[in-house]
């Protein structure tokens, strides 16, 4: 595991760079654009075609939009709806593979669970490390890690997924209606007042 991990590490990086993202992207947008219309791909690109008109229509409606305007929010948009189908796909495509190599772990397939395990043991030690590292001497490991990183009952030491969601989208509308209402109050930008007429006609319609 080790050793594939090491001779994937350049394509990783050069994968993870914005810039060949960016032109993977376009090329995606031309290559589906060439498509014939009555293909799939041609269907698909019709589609992506739609959302992004859509998508126009409405910031069209919120604020002005002129040609030089249009077309940079037609190519954002479609960079930007390409980008987050290819997370998708990415993301479905490491689910796959991760719930594939756990399968095969605990079936022991091809003699792979004590790799998978002794990696996972490796990762999982050197992310305890930093934990502790901070232990008081006069506190025993087992209640260390019961108090802080494994809890006897074997529930995880955070909240649940739903908490964190709700208060990660808390968090960063707060942070947004601040930063809108610092930009309507010191800049000629009315970004508030923009953020309310676009949160009411979503709402109302």
């Amino acid at each position: 595991m080790a050793l594939i991990k090491l001779l994937v590490a350049p394509i990783r990086r050069v994968l993870n760079f914005p810039l060949f993202q960016l032109a993977v992207a376009i090329t995606v947008i031309l290559f589906l654009q060439a498509a014939d219309s009555s293909s799939v791909l041609g269907r698909i690109f019709s589609a992506l075609d739609y959302l992004v008109d859509r998508s126009v229509s409405l910031c069209a409606a919120t604020f002005q939009v002129r040609s030089f305007t249009k077309s940079w929010l037609t190519t954002g948009f479609m960079i930007a709806y390409v980008y987050i189908a290819a997370l998708g796909i990415v993301f479905l495509i490491k689910a796959a593979i991760a719930a594939a190599i756990e399968f095969a772990a605990r079936s022991n397939v091809l003699g792979l669970r004590n790799a998978v395990a002794r990696e996972r043991g490796i990762e999982a030690y050197r992310a305890w490390l930093p934990l502790e590292s901070l232990r008081p001497a006069d506190i025993p490991q087992e209640k260390w890690e019961q108090s802080y990183a494994w809890p006897a009952d074997g529930s995880p030491p955070y909240p649940p997924l739903t908490h964190r969601v709700m208060r990660a989208v808390v968090t960063y509308l707060a942070a947004l209606l601040i930063i809108a209402a610092l930009l309507e109050a010191f800049t000629p930008f009315a970004a508030l007042t923009w953020l309310g007429q676009t949160a009411k006609m979503l709402l109302v319609g």
